[in-house]
């Protein structure tokens, strides 16, 4: 799962195609203001290159993440200098502190390979969130959402790179896979390699009862995150 090649290409591709990292990560500070306004700590998980952290380190006096990916958290740590970065699982990982905000974006939770492991992440994020801490999940689509065979096709260049990428999806019972191609051309040649990644196609449903089984009590804000909304939840103060 991501790794260094697509490491080295994914801000570009993904900013090329639209996701704005700054928005995503003010909206976020607008949710936590309006439900914690003195949250001064925050842990990303699932934060990948860290774009979300260049951001919320700005917002919040103290910012850690985490990310499996090793590849995608050492380009983060090029750009996050004096930042704690954690390479972890995110439902098996334990730093030794709480945070008064933990989020999960960019569809982390979703590369889980089951409701049952989602619940355990859930959980793992709970357990360092502090006593009335605000914890914010990004699903991927639901089943209703998701475009079986949907192909997906971009051309992007910057940093000295040229990327073509074209992509398929494809639906199966609890999940669906996509498949990547991409094409990468620069001074020193062109390269070509693929990617395939299996998200978990869960319900609303499914997401809330693995927030109410962490001991939140959650909502769901639709109609943000290109559409895929926002799951908000508070930890209680006991």
């Amino acid at each position: 799962m991501f790794a260094q090649q697509l490491a080295l290409i994914y801000d570009l591709v993904y900013k090329a195609r639209g996701q704005d990292f700054r928005v995503e990560s003010e909206l976020v500070t607008e949710i936590v203001r309006a439900r914690h306004p003195s949250a001064a700590s925050l842990l990303d998980v699932g934060c990948g290159t860290g774009e979300h952290l260049l951001t919320l380190c700005r917002r919040f006096g103290h910012v850690e993440g985490i990310d499996l990916s090793e590849p995608m958290v050492e380009v983060a740590r090029d750009k996050l200098p004096g930042t704690v970065l954690h390479v972890a699982d995110m439902r098996d990982f334990s730093l030794g502190r709480t945070f008064d905000v933990v989020i999960s974006l960019s569809t982390a939770v979703a590369y889980l390979p089951s409701p049952r492991d989602l619940a355990t992440a859930l959980r793992q994020m709970v357990r360092h969130l502090a006593p009335g801490g605000v914890l914010i999940v990004e699903p991927w689509y639901f089943p209703e959402t998701f475009l079986d065979g949907h192909i997906a096709a971009d051309v992007v260049r910057g940093d000295g790179r040229t990327v073509s990428r074209v992509s398929h999806t494809r639906r199966f019972p609890g999940s669906a896979r996509v498949d990547s191609h991409y094409v990468v051309a620069d001074p020193h040649g062109i390269e070509h390699f693929t990617e395939s990644h299996v998200f978990g196609l869960w319900t609303q449903g499914q997401y809330l009862d693995a927030l109410a089984g962490a001991g939140c009590t959650a909502e769901y804000l639709p109609d943000v995150q290109s559409g895929r909304g926002l799951f908000v939840a508070e930890r209680g103060l006991r």
